[in-house]
């Protein structure tokens, strides 16, 4: 999707797929071990498909489709201070398209004390190089980095649908730092607070909010739910 902070001349990546299986090997390619997490379909929202989702639950990613709905809400919660902790990994995205690689790499980044990446991996070096910068530094970083950008691509056309620039979708990541459940989106100026949380109820207090934005667009059906969970 298009970002509020692209330029005419930005650059613009095909759009991933929800698709755990691509996202797996995406972010096992880039420095996530295999044995320490993988990414999981959330086939529904109600209580007992929840039950069948592998815990512990590290970070969700949502797909949602962009509506006038979801536009003004966006805009609306910007226009209201949330804070949030410094503990918080965020990043803008100036990049079109990259919202699932800015989703993943904001669970990555929100979750490096419960995982371990491997030693000189691109992720370990991304995270370490981008530790100190702030959310727009690290979205120039992004945008600049020709690894990344050929990783996103290999993985953007492993999909099972035709890539297509044209997309009105939009991927955004929810974690629970320091006991508060944040929304991150590269499109907000900054991480959205949802109220308390802890990592054991992460998902069900997700799937609330994500009711919520279904419940306000009830005419729209592409929706997505992918759930990070640490393997044991």
């Amino acid at each position: 999707m298009a970002t509020p902070d692209e330029s005419p001349s930005a650059k613009r990546w095909l759009p991933l797929e929800a698709n755990p299986d691509v996202m797996n090997q995406f972010l096992w390619g880039l420095g996530l071990p295999v044995e320490e997490a993988e990414c999981n379909d959330v086939f529904g929202l109600d209580e007992e498909l929840l039950a069948m989702v592998p815990q512990p639950v590290l970070a969700v990613l949502f797909l949602y489709p962009i509506t006038s709905q979801t536009e003004e809400e966006r805009i609306l919660q910007d226009n209201e201070k949330s804070e949030s902790s410094n503990k918080v990994y965020f990043m803008k995205q100036t990049v079109g398209n990259a919202c699932g690689t800015i989703g993943l790499l904001h669970a990555v980044g929100n979750i490096t004390s419960e995982i371990k990446l491997s030693e000189g991996s691109f992720l370990d070096r991304f995270f370490k190089s981008t530790a100190n910068m702030d959310p727009s530094e690290r979205a120039a970083f992004l945008e600049n980095d020709r690894e990344m950008e050929v990783a996103h691509s290999v993985a953007a056309t492993a999909g099972e649908t035709e890539a297509s620039e044209n997309v009105d979708t939009h991927f955004i990541c929810f974690t629970c730092v320091d006991e508060q459940l944040y929304e991150l989106d590269g499109r907000r100026s900054g991480p959205i607070s949802h109220g308390a949380s802890s990592p054991s109820t992460l998902l069900q207090d997700t799937a609330k909010v994500i009711q919520g934005v279904i419940q306000k667009n009830p005419e729209s059906l592409n929706f997505n739910v992918i759930a990070i969970s640490k393997k044991s």
